[in-house]
């Protein structure tokens, strides 16, 4: 067994605490879609009902820790503690269409002594696969006890990589277009799966060479950033820097990939 620290073991308790009833909830959605009332509903209460299971678990455990939820905004706590990052229903869309691609996403944030908030463990839990990954800073990331790196491919036109197409109400579409432009024909492949933390969670274990995405929320991006960065890739804003949840931009990849993604990439915004 891979040791890691409690903290990692509260994220997992209490991302497997809610994963029985989103599968049941799950299993019921294919029947919804004829109902009246519509499936909609349905799955924004299998969403809260998620997060009220993880946040019951996480304030268990760390009962004056604060938190940023999807669902329940802002929970204040000691300022001096770390706060918890949830998004409880990454892959709602998918969900609500009884694709089985979804996952529950925590993070840790702590406080670094310039007052800016650093990632330090992450998990990414798909219920259906019963696959746990997980990150802690300086310490790897991990698949259940398997340790995780990024891609070694060098070469764009053996990669396949990932992204969010920018949909109603969300991202915009000229932007995606050009960057679509200038990196579809370079690369294998493109694919758009609809969980943008299960992508940055697949990059790291090589299961993609990269993603790029903007307009997601730290609670989508925060775990699997930081699986990224511990399987020995690199994510950046557009612009190549570190304001990533600043920007609400994300390129990620291992490093020769990224700098040539990035390049087609800032090429395109020009």
């Amino acid at each position: 067994m891979v040791s890691h620290s409690g903290l990692i073991t509260v994220m997992q308790r209490a991302a497997r605490k809610a994963a029985p009833r989103l599968r049941r909830d799950f299993g019921e959605v294919e029947q919804l879609q004829v109902s009246k009332k519509g499936p909609g509903d349905f799955v924004t209460m299998a969403d809260k009902r998620s997060e009220q299971t993880i946040v019951e678990e996480l304030r268990n455990a760390r009962p004056d820790w604060g938190m940023l939820l999807e669902e329940g905004g802002v929970i204040e706590g000691d300022l001096t503690k770390p706060r918890w990052i949830v998004d409880p229903l990454d892959g709602t869309t998918n969900f609500l269409h009884g694709v089985p691609h979804f996952a529950i996403s925590i993070a840790v944030e702590e406080k670094k002594p310039d007052g800016t908030g650093e990632i330090t463990q992450g998990l990414v839990y798909q219920p259906v696969t019963d696959e746990s990954f997980w990150a802690e800073k300086g310490r790897g990331a991990w698949l259940q006890d398997r340790r995780l790196r990024v891609s070694s491919r060098r070469n764009l036109d053996e990669a396949m990589v990932g992204t969010g197409i920018p949909h109603f109400g969300r991202g915009n579409v000229a932007n995606w277009s050009r960057i679509f432009g200038a990196i579809a024909p370079e690369v294998a492949g493109i694919r758009r799966f609809g969980s943008a933390a299960l992508d940055l969670a697949w990059v790291a274990a090589g299961r993609m060479d990269g993603f790029w995405e903007e307009d997601l929320d730290p609670w989508d991006s925060a775990a699997g950033v930081l699986l990224v960065k511990e399987a020995g890739g690199y994510v950046t804003d557009y612009r190549g820097q570190n304001r990533m949840f600043d920007r609400r931009e994300y390129l990620a990849a291992n490093g020769d990939l990224h700098s040539k993604l990035h390049k087609l990439l800032a090429g395109a915004l020009r």
